[in-house]
Order: structure tokens, then sequence, then C-alpha cells
């Protein structure tokens, strides 16, 4: 009996050693997983996503025509290894899909993108008016009046004969600036990845100090050159850094 009554001790002390070393474990696991998920979370809110790339989404964008164009540029979505994007056809044509979208950028300066061009349009004077065309921009808008017109952009394209870091007005209009972040000269039919500080880029392009735009567009021109180009687009995201 005196055996028998020793070993439930002993075991009894065991099960209680196990169990506390389990519910520390457990505890560790748990502050461990917290940790996780509140470093993913954070990192999520500092990456906001522009575009979906999918016919649904496609379908539901606002679609511009540029006036006096003789056609619109054909905007169609597809899929590769590393996800959704939209592809661009402009042939003598001048279309954009536009997005009402407020970013903060306080918390998320940093516009993101993914594009390429196939077939660029060499040979044409990117800031006269009878060639300012790009396979592939991102506008970035911020509305700075009652109209449209009144409103204050920058124009991220992707050049066919001009250097990245070259900017200039315009020739339409002086409240839109257009920057070159990449260019065929370098990176023809090639995907290439850029970014840019939006907030810096208004200050530095328009003297503004802005902390939130409005809306953001996606064109691909060829109207004033009457020449043909096709571009793609993928993963246009704002991020904090």
């Amino acid at each position: 009996m005196i055996v028998l009554t020793v070993t439930k001790i002993w075991l009894n002390i065991i099960e209680n050693k196990i169990f506390r070393v389990k519910e520390l474990k457990m505890k560790s696991f748990l502050k461990v997983l917290y940790l996780v998920l509140f470093l993913s979370s954070t990192s999520n809110a500092e990456v906001i996503n522009v575009f979906d790339f999918t016919e649904k989404e496609l379908a539901n964008l606002e679609v511009r025509k540029v006036r006096g164009a003789d056609n619109k540029t054909t905007y169609s979505a597809g899929s590769n290894d590393k996800g959704n994007y939209l592809k661009a056809l402009a042939d003598n044509a001048a279309s954009g899909l536009g997005k009402k979208i407020k970013i903060d950028l306080n918390v998320t300066p940093f516009i993101n993108i993914t594009w390429k061009v196939e077939k660029d349009l060499s040979g044409i004077v990117e800031n006269s008016k009878k060639g300012h065309d790009f396979a592939a921009r991102v506008f970035v808008i911020k509305k700075t009046g009652a109209t449209p017109l009144s409103n204050r952009a920058v124009n991220y394209v992707f050049s066919s004969n001009r250097n990245v870091g070259e900017n200039w007005p315009s020739p339409y209009t002086k409240k839109s600036i257009d920057n070159v972040l990449s260019t065929t000269k370098e990176n023809l039919n090639k995907w290439v990845t850029v970014k840019s500080n939006v907030k810096e880029d208004f200050k530095r392009f328009h003297d503004l100090d802005i902390n939130e735009l409005d809306g953001i567009a996606i064109m691909a021109d060829t109207d004033n050159s009457k020449k043909k180009s096709i571009s793609y687009y993928q993963n246009i995201y704002f991020s904090a850094d």
C-alpha cells in the first residue's frame, strides 16, 4: 500500500510538471503567434493595392476617351506566373481607365508600378503636341478645383525616346507633369518595376504640400502620332517605403 501511495504521489507530481511545461510552451507559442499576426497586419496596412486586373474589375472601371481621338484603346485582362495583368493596345487611339481612390500619402507615399512595353513609339517628340503619346502611363491626381481641368496631376510614363529622370509639363496643360520612370531605350519588351514618392513629386513639380490623392488612371495613347503601341501593367500599389 505504501509503495502504491508513493507511486501515485510521484505520478501526480510528474503529471503536474508536464502540464506546467505544456502550459508554458502554449503561452510561448501564443506570444509568437500574436507577434507574427501583428507584424503581418502592420505590413499589410502599409501596402495599398490599386487594381486587381480582372475582367470583372475591368468592366467596372471608368473609361474615358480623349477628346478628338479616332478610337479607344483596347484593354484586356490576363495572367502569368506573377499574377494578373492588364494589356493595352492603342492603334491611333487614346482612352484611359480611371479609379477614384483615396490614398493617405503620409502613410503610403510611394507608388510602385510593374509594367512592360512590347511595341513602343520610337521617333516621336513626346514633349510636343504632335508627339505627346506614351505606350504606357499612370496618372496620379489631386483635386484642386471645381472641374477636372483644374486638377493637378503627375503623369508617370514609360517613354520610347527620353531618359529616366527627365520631366516636363504636358504641352496641353502645365497642371500635368510628365515624369519618365522607364524607357524602352533600356527595357523594350521587358518587365520593369519602378517606384516614386508621390508626395515629394507634387511638392517638386507643383509646389503643393498634399496629404491625400483623389484618383489614379492608366492610359496608353497614340492619337497624336497615329502609331500603334502594345503595353502591359501589373502590380500597381502604394507603400510606406
